[in-house]
């Protein structure tokens, strides 16, 4: 495994595709690692070096001491990029990685090529939810929300089939320190860039799943409206669309990275 100091923090990243291919961030969500990302890698390799990266408090990366912001997440890209050398890269992000994806495309929009921007918001409320979560990873660790959060995640038919990729979520979920979980939410939670994002100004993608629970389509419908110029695309599926219904998110992916209408 591949391990980086950033910020602090020591961060699990992977590289798959050649290296003479443009590279490609790939973020993963709260409560997940960078193996949710695998239904899209075989497909992503034939066009792009694949970056895929821990976030903080997520799979084998550190778990430092809170608190933690979008922004610091934000910030741990930015240095991810700069101690791996890669001057500039396309990003995609699922939920809370989408969210990072926004800061990224504030800040430091010259080091960023195309931006999808998956299954997110710009603010995802309200507290009392994010608070009662916290509580009760807290009280009982992370058994107390596993269920919870994959009937959010996926929807009920996917469930019933019990696939091997749901299964490895919930392997994952259950994994995740407690402590990280609770810090990385209230980075979500403290999270608005509902008036912000109209300045982003790189060409960015937007995917809403019509069975979203978590970040519904009208989330995925005012990024869209307030970006100029994104492209917006309304998938079956829930919150892990890349995930449930892979195939038509990579292919949404695909095509708008290498320009295809």
């Amino acid at each position: 495994m591949n391990f980086i100091e950033v910020n602090g923090v020591r961060l699990h990243y992977r590289f798959d595709g050649p290296e003479e291919f443009p590279v490609l961030v790939l973020s993963n969500s709260l409560g997940t690692d960078l193996s949710m990302w695998n239904p899209q890698i075989e497909e992503l390799t034939k066009h792009f070096r694949v970056l895929r990266y821990d976030a903080r408090g997520h799979g084998q990366s550190d778990v430092p001491a809170g608190p933690y912001s979008i922004e610091q997440l934000g910030q741990d890209v930015v240095g991810l990029l700069d101690g791996l050398e890669i001057e500039r890269a396309h990003f995609a992000g699922v939920s809370m990685g989408g969210m990072t994806g926004m800061w990224l495309a504030l800040n430091v929009p010259e080091r960023l090529g195309k931006m999808a921007f998956c299954n997110t918001a710009a603010f995802i409320g309200p507290r009392t939810i994010w608070d009662a979560r916290i509580s009760a990873v807290q009280d009982g660790g992370m058994a107390a929300i596993t269920e919870g959060v994959l009937a959010r995640w996926f929807t009920e038919s996917y469930l019933e089939k019990g696939p091997d990729e749901a299964e490895q979520v919930r392997r994952v979920l259950l994994g995740t320190s407690p402590d990280g979980y609770a810090l990385a939410c209230a980075a979500v939670r403290d999270m608005d860039l509902r008036d912000a994002v109209k300045s982003i100004a790189v060409p960015a993608l937007v995917i809403s799943g019509k069975a979203d629970l978590a970040t519904p389509p009208r989330d995925g419908q005012y990024l869209a409206e307030q970006i100029r110029g994104a492209r917006y695309v309304e998938l079956s599926g829930a919150h892990l669309s890349n995930i449930e219904i892979s195939g038509e998110f990579t292919r949404e992916l695909v095509n708008f990275l290498l320009g295809h209408s």
